[in-house]
């Protein structure tokens, strides 16, 4: 039985400008059907690898594949298979959503009920049926969605999202993300953001990318459990400070974080944890407020290997 190819695989990809590094060696394996976050801090080096695996760049060295073929010698066959929303999407504001999706179809030649039925289905996705105003008067969430819309005009089997979320209100960003959410199981979703949060929400996968390097790729469950089980915290009546340098000399603290007189701490060791955390309250002669434990999050994993010194 045959192996279905990665939607995306990269080996060795390297992007240099002059002697600065955009990306520098990067290995990663974006399996078909998954819902796959690209995260990173700004500068990682995401938009630049999304520029390369959609031809709108070279790299230097190394491989870009898209379903089994370079993206250097992919033709028009392949890339009808993508579609792709960039951080900063364009319009024609004086066309409705309705003509726009039209218009868009049609460079990929989709015609007559194919593409009537199409245009149907990405407003109600989009939440934009009946809005007859021109997109020059659409609210930056209402745009987004709207490219999403666009990105999928060509019924893609693979989908790469670009920033979709970054310069949306909480409500613009949950309709962009209940967007990705029904996608989940009928294309592959190429999901770059530096928005931890929008990752946890809609991925089941995620790869993280810092200074041009991929430091890190697995399923979120398995990245949450490889990089601490636990995180407690600790609030107290006074002495917070001192506590605070206490625990992170402790060997089963592998972080220590202080708000006022709380204290968060991600744990590597829980039971040695619940023993040294009150005595050491006690030892220090204040009263023990609230001591709670709590799972780690992909916020606490990304500082771990992206923050601080790394």
């Amino acid at each position: 039985m045959s192996v279905e190819a990665p939607a995306i695989e990269l080996r060795g990809l390297r992007k240099t400008y002059g002697t600065a590094h955009a990306l520098d060696g990067v290995d990663l394996s974006v399996p078909a059907g998954s819902v796959f976050g690209f995260l990173g801090p700004n500068g990682a080096g995401k938009t630049t690898t999304l520029r390369i695996l959609t031809g709108l760049a070279r790299a230097t060295a190394g491989e870009a594949r898209v379903f089994g073929v370079d993206v250097a010698d992919a033709g028009n066959d392949v890339r009808a298979r993508i579609g792709f929303l960039p951080d900063v999407p364009g319009f024609y504001d004086w066309m409705t959503a309705r003509e726009f999706l039209r218009f868009a179809g049609s460079l990929f030649g989709v015609t007559g009920a194919t593409l009537d039925e199409r245009v149907e289905a990405l407003l109600d996705l989009a939440g934009l049926t009946g809005v007859t105003t021109k997109v020059g008067g659409y609210s930056r969430g209402m745009k987004q969605r709207l490219g999403v819309a666009q990105a999928l005009i060509n019924a893609p089997s693979l989908l790469m999202l670009d920033e979709p979320t970054s310069a949306l209100d909480p409500i613009g960003r949950k309709d962009v993300l209940d967007m990705i959410v029904s996608l989940a199981g009928k294309t592959t979703v190429f999901f770059s953001t530096h928005i931890l949060s929008d990752v946890e929400r809609v991925c089941d996968q995620v790869a993280i990318l810092d200074s041009g390097r991929v430091v890190v790729q697995a399923p979120i469950d398995d990245l949450k459990a490889r990089y601490g089980a636990q995180k407690m915290v600790v609030e107290v009546t006074g002495g917070a400070d001192d506590l605070e340098q206490r625990f992170a000399r402790e060997p089963w603290a592998s972080a220590v974080a202080r708000e006022n007189h709380t204290l968060t701490i991600t744990v590597v060791d829980v039971d040695a944890a619940r023993h040294a955390i009150p005595t050491a309250v006690a030892g220090q002669g204040v009263g023990l407020v609230r001591l709670e434990g709590g799972e780690v999050s992909l916020e606490d994993v990304f500082v771990e290997l992206v923050g601080g010194e790394r």
